[in-house]
C-alpha cells in the first residue's frame, strides 16, 4: 500500500517541477499582466507605439505560447523515474537474455 503512495508521490512531483509548467504558468500569468494593460493603453503610449497596441499583440502572444505550454504538458504527461532494476546494475555479460 505504502509503494503505491510513493509512486503516486514520485508522479505528482514530476508532474510539478517539469519545466513546462513553471514556463507555461508564468507566461499565462504575464500575458494576462501585458494584455490588460494593452486594453487600457493611454493615447500617449499609443502615440509612443505609432498607433499600434504592442502591449495588447504581446499580451496575446504571451498568453497563447503560455496556454500552448500548458497544453504540451496535458497531452504529453511526464514519465516517472523507474526504480533501476537488480539486473540493471549487473555486468552486460551477467544479465539474462
Amino acid at each position: 500500500m505504502t509503494d503505491d503512495k510513493d509512486q503516486e508521490k514520485v508522479a505528482t512531483a514530476a508532474r510539478l517541477f517539469d519545466v513546462r509548467s513553471v514556463i507555461g504558468g508564468l507566461f499565462v500569468l504575464y500575458g494576462l499582466i501585458v494584455t490588460l494593460i494593452g486594453i487600457f493603453d493611454s493615447g500617449a503610449d499609443l502615440d509612443k507605439a505609432e498607433g499600434i497596441r504592442i502591449n495588447l499583440w504581446m499580451g496575446i502572444s504571451m498568453l497563447v505560447f503560455g496556454l500552448l505550454m500548458l497544453l504540451w504538458l496535458k497531452l504529453n504527461p511526464p514519465t516517472p523515474p523507474r526504480e533501476p532494476d537488480v539486473e540493471d546494475e549487473l555486468p552486460p555479460d551477467e544479465r539474462r537474455v
